[in-house]
């Protein structure tokens, strides 16, 4: 399966940041990024490649960003604009295949295995899609062709920014064993630090483990590693992506220094949860009572509970006081929701002739 296929993975560089320095040619020069102000309990959501320069990282605190890089200028951003950006790199997506899988506003991955387009050619359809970004929209993506998602998701990273790597089947096991296995998804700095225990730093590593080894140390995500080590991912682009849940959450300028303190937050986090859930049908899906709490040290519990009767928001303060008792420290951060079921498919009750 995977080597009939041809797998596009485009993903805008720094896209928020581009969209700023795109409209403010002033900005391109000086490091900027988007997100709160350092101030408070600000969180970057990207930063140019002048402030990557500087160490500063997407998902930093602002305030660490504005240490490592003092003359950092901090955006709000605009995600009305940034939306309206995305549908647009969307539209010219829809031109070349209607297999298009988004991850984000950003980024996205095409089925161009039975595109038409410049001779069923990946790689001019991609380069086409890239020009055609620049163009119309005024921001560079980068991309990834290859023969399956996750390699065309490590191949477009591979020559950022405003890159094109192409990945033929040919070349596959050899770009493959090169890859470190950071870039694997699911693999964060915990499992990075227990293959490195193993002497794994890249997928070459990976295909000489002992598959009983990898079992013992990573359970039932062992498989998955040794298959995307081989280069083998035969998951298909998805034109519709299932949501799983659906939640709201805040973080605090200030610490909630006891329980009462967050007690009190409860009831407008769950009135943000009902004006995000209003008039999208979620109510036959509704599965678990879901709640996460960050402490001020930064460790995270989450606490669910099925859903056996008529929804109670009574049930959010008892979870709370559950996951509040884990730890008894000031907290940073609340969030609330719901875990969904998939939805049930219609009946289709069919005419008798």
């Amino acid at each position: 399966m995977s080597s009939n296929r041809k797998i596009i993975h485009i993903d805008a560089d720094c896209f928020y940041a581009a969209i700023e320095m795109r409209d403010n040619p002033k900005l391109r020069d000086i490091p900027i990024a988007i997100g709160g102000a350092a101030s408070g309990r600000g969180v970057l959501s990207t930063a140019n490649y002048i402030a990557r320069g500087y160490g500063v990282r997407s998902a930093m605190p602002t305030s660490v960003a504005t240490r490592l890089c003092p003359s950092l200028l901090v955006l709000p951003g605009d995600m009305n604009k940034y939306r309206e950006a995305s549908s647009q790199m969307q539209a010219i997506f829809r031109e070349f295949t209607s297999i298009i899988e988004p991850l984000s506003l950003d980024e996205a991955y095409l089925d161009v295995t039975d595109s038409e387009c410049f001779q069923g050619s990946a790689t001019r359809i991609a380069e086409k899609i890239r020009s055609r970004v620049l163009k119309e929209i005024g921001i560079t993506v980068s991309a990834g062709v290859a023969t399956n998602k996750f390699i065309a998701k490590v191949a477009s990273d591979w020559d950022k920014p405003d890159g094109l790597t192409i990945v033929t089947p040919e070349k596959q096991f050899e770009f493959v064993s090169s890859i470190p296995v950071k870039f694997i998804s699911g693999i964060g700095r915990v499992a990075q630090d227990k293959l490195a225990s193993l002497d794994v730093f890249t997928c070459a590593d990976l295909q000489k483990l002992d598959f009983v080894v990898l079992q013992k140390h990573f359970g039932s995500m062992a498989f998955r590693l040794s298959q995307f080590a081989l280069g083998i991912d035969n998951r298909p682009v998805m034109t519709s992506r299932e949501r799983k849940s659906i939640s709201v959450e805040h973080t605090f300028s200030a610490d909630l220094l006891d329980l009462a303190a967050c007690q009190a937050v409860i009831p407008k986090l769950l009135m943000e949860l009902e004006r995000r859930m209003a008039g999208r049908h979620f109510e036959t899906q509704l599965s678990k009572y879901y709640l996460k709490i960050k402490f001020d040290n930064f460790k995270q519990t989450t606490i669910e509970l099925p859903i056996k009767n008529k929804l109670s928001n009574t049930i959010f303060l008892t979870l709370l006081e559950q996951a509040y008792a884990r730890f008894r420290r000031p907290v940073r951060l609340i969030g609330v929701g719901y875990r969904l079921s998939p939805p049930k498919p219609q009946q289709l009750i069919l005419p008798f002739f």
